[in-house]
């Protein structure tokens, strides 16, 4: 699965690690719903640290088409509601 993350690149992630980033969207997705901001932080970083720590870089002039994009660690937690799906930002 070749995921962006915006202003970052793109990477690929093996089937095997979806699951664990399902969990962390699961806790991402809760603290948006209640509106705390500083677990969404924590949340939003562990995500994209994990997507960064299991997925292989793909080179900046790739032309792969994302089949998901992640907002970037400075995004708000309204962006990021936004981009929320009806399976969160990963769906599994």
């Amino acid at each position: 699965m070749i995921v962006r993350i915006m202003g970052e690149g793109q990477v690929e992630i093996s089937a095997d690690d979806i699951s664990v980033l399902n969990e962390l969207d699961g806790e991402l997705e809760a603290a948006i719903e209640v509106g705390d901001e500083k677990a969404f932080r924590v949340k939003l970083h562990a995500l994209l640290d994990k997507v960064r720590h299991v997925g292989k870089a793909l080179p900046d002039d790739s032309l792969e088409p994302s089949e998901l994009i992640l907002p970037p660690a400075d995004a708000s937690i309204e962006e990021v509601r936004e981009m929320l799906g009806d399976q969160g930002l990963i769906p599994g």
